[in-house]
């Protein structure tokens, strides 16, 4: 198996001796970040056997596009969710952003990635709200992705959607009329589109980088039932605390092309893509998201604010959250040679800058 850092080890001088400034201070740090991760810098922890023996165990670097990191954040994530999942139907609307579009965004993803956000949340809480769809305020998490099958920047939201939502007296919960039916997609896209270049209208400079055409053509908002929400909370977890390639995708480095494995959406198969290493890193890169920025959002009742409207939803479902399940011990540690258990010795700090 070929891991990123590898690649990246062999091929970053290059891309950085091509592109220079051009790359940005988040990209470096990523990439200074998979390289350590792991790695005597960052230090680790010391372990000795009963038979004298020591290991090494190195510490993580815990960035978020490091393919090493995030499996056991991602188990926690979705155990912490579930124990949120309510027993109603559920629903993963997705928010696509038209291709026309995404140059821009990506060029300026502080400002428009939240604009992407605030907009897309907002449409379905307004069309929710009219009584001929639902007369009710939703609660719903989103989840960021930017990347498709092969790398291509490609921006969307997922949010997972509760079936139902709170009257605004507070009274009710408000169900949909029919269980496979939640909200009208062609609505919600364009209620997207009139509030998006409603937000950019105080911004002229990006708005006029825009072709019109965009604002004639369809835009795309779809709605999947998904059952009792599990299955997408595991699906989503890949984007909430991994990054965009793992590196179990990595089949060959000849130093010419680099050559990744992918599953084709249209026959489910898996196939080989061959890039350049400059190519693929600029791919892999574009992936890396704005330092501090929130992937993950939660929205209307299910927001941190709305606590007593989230117990009076309890309250009327008459349910009750279950408790988070016990974290899974972790079994004791033995050494690779003599498979004697291991105890901890102490700390070696990381190396020096």
């Amino acid at each position: 198996m070929i891991e990123l850092a590898q690649v990246l080890a062999k091929h970053w001088p290059e891309y950085q001796r091509r592109f220079g400034e051009k790359i940005l201070p988040s990209h470096h740090r990523a990439v200074q970040a998979i390289l350590s991760c792991r790695t005597a810098a960052l230090g680790g922890e010391t372990y000795r056997c009963d038979n004298g023996h020591f290991e090494f165990a190195y510490h993580s670097c815990h960035h978020r596009a490091c393919p090493k990191c995030g499996h056991q954040d991602a188990t926690d994530w979705i155990a912490r969710q579930q124990t949120q999942l309510l027993p109603v139907p559920y629903f993963l609307v997705t928010f696509t952003l038209p291709e026309k579009l995404r140059a821009l965004f990506q060029s300026h993803q502080k400002q428009l990635y939240n604009l992407f956000f605030h907009e897309s949340a907002a449409t379905l809480q307004d069309v929710a709200a009219q009584p001929k769809y639902l007369g009710a305020e939703l609660g719903f998490m989103g989840v960021l992705q930017t990347w498709s099958r092969q790398l291509w920047f490609h921006l969307h939201i997922h949010y997972v959607v509760p079936a139902g939502g709170l009257q605004a007296d507070g009274l009710r919960w408000m169900r949909p009329n029919y269980p496979e039916y939640f909200l009208p997609e062609p609505v919600l896209a364009r209620r997207f589109r009139t509030r998006l270049r409603r937000a950019l209208q105080p911004l002229p400079e990006l708005l006029a980088q825009i072709p019109t055409a965009v604002w004639r053509q369809d835009w795309v908002v779809d709605i999947v039932a998904v059952g009792s929400g599990l299955p997408v909370l595991k699906y989503l977890a890949n984007y909430v605390y991994r990054t965009a390639f793992s590196a179990q995708r990595i089949l060959a480095d000849d130093g010419q092309q680099i050559t990744f494995s992918y599953k084709d959406s249209k026959d489910g198969r898996w196939k080989p893509a061959r890039l350049t290493p400059q190519e693929f890193i600029r791919r892999f890169l574009q992936h890396v998201l704005p330092r501090g920025f929130q992937r993950v959002r939660s929205f209307g009742w299910l927001s941190s604010a709305a606590t007593k409207r989230r117990a009076r939803i309890f309250a009327l479902l008459d349910w009750k959250a279950p408790p988070l399940p016990r974290p899974t011990p972790l079994p004791p540690l033995l050494c690779p040679r003599c498979q004697k258990p291991l105890h901890w010795i102490g700390r070696f700090t990381r190396a020096p800058p």
